[in-house]
């Protein structure tokens, strides 16, 4: 069974359905996030705009903002929103990633081996910091979210083995963003079972470990790499029982929607750019429901 995408659009948000299990709404998510009802979702699971990496050609987009403290603020007031539609007992997974300051240096050039970098946007040095300083805007939102209300259960290390090279002379190349467990209370629902891993002598099964080594998954068609399934596999299977609504205000290529499927949830997802929820139509019309889901 295919995935069947509904497009929807703030005049007139539905849920998903059994026939229907994902509603994509195209719009910016600080508007659209207010359409939605409290206590929806049992889950949500996102990799918004890394600030200052990517101009998508779009007016006030989150991520091409000036100032990193108005990136971080914006993404603060999209994620207190989050809280309001998730439920009680849910759980918020966050991807995100560090970044180094530019020094003032503006538009990367294309290239033939990555050609990502011609939307590739640097802002001005941050105020308080030099050029080349590791920014760590990932903490510095975590710690803000923390802040704002959400209990900050896990930081998730992304390892990725196949990251992109760099031509740094003078520090080690980065091969890892953080994915960050938050909770809306302080008890909630986890399914610890669901994402056991094998023991080193395969007898048994432990806890799942913050060290997660996963490919990135490229998209020709978006020319750069998209959420990895297998990234966002464990964060569902823990942080919802079938048939569960999931969101994703943060929507892009549509991943996190392919995977709900194949998990027996339901998915809502938000997406600034039209061309990015074309290329999630795209993707989804080929998946098929899996039998035995793959942690």
């Amino acid at each position: 069974m295919a995935i069947a995408l509904k497009r929807a659009s703030k005049a007139g948000i539905s849920l998903p359905t059994k026939c229907k299990p994902i509603v994509a709404l195209h719009g910016d998510t600080r508007d659209l996030i207010h359409e939605l009802p409290d206590d929806t979702f049992q889950c949500v699971v996102t990799s918004p705009p890394y600030w200052g990496v990517r101009d998508y050609g779009i007016e006030n987009q989150i991520g091409a903002e000036p100032d990193l403290y108005q990136y971080i603020g914006h993404l603060v007031e999209v994620f207190r929103e989050v809280r309001r539609v998730l439920k009680a007992d849910g759980t918020f997974w966050l991807n995100i990633g560090n970044t180094y300051s530019s020094g003032g240096r503006k538009w990367r050039d294309s290239d033939d081996k990555n050609k990502g970098r011609a939307m590739s946007y640097r802002p001005p040095t941050p105020p308080g910091l030099k050029k080349k300083d590791l920014i760590g805007v990932a903490w510095l939102l975590a710690l803000e979210c923390q802040k704002d209300g959400w209990y900050l259960r896990n930081d998730i290390i992304w390892n990725k083995p196949n990251c992109q090279p760099e031509s740094v002379k003078d520090r080690l190349t980065v091969a890892h963003e953080y994915l960050f467990m938050f909770s809306k209370s302080e008890r909630y629902y986890f399914d610890q079972d669901a994402i056991k891993e094998s023991t080193t002598n395969g007898n048994g099964l432990k806890n799942k470990r913050t060290v997660w080594s996963i490919n990135t998954e490229p998209c020709p068609e978006a020319h750069f790499a998209v959420f990895p399934k297998a990234l966002i596999r464990p964060c569902i299977l823990a942080g919802s029982r079938a048939d569960d609504v999931v969101l994703d205000p943060f929507y892009g290529a549509g991943t996190v929607g392919i995977v709900t499927k194949e998990l027996g949830r339901r998915c809502v997802g938000i997406e600034l750019n039209d061309e990015y929820l074309d290329i999630a139509d795209r993707r989804s019309e080929i998946v098929q429901v899996a039998l035995i889901p793959e942690v």
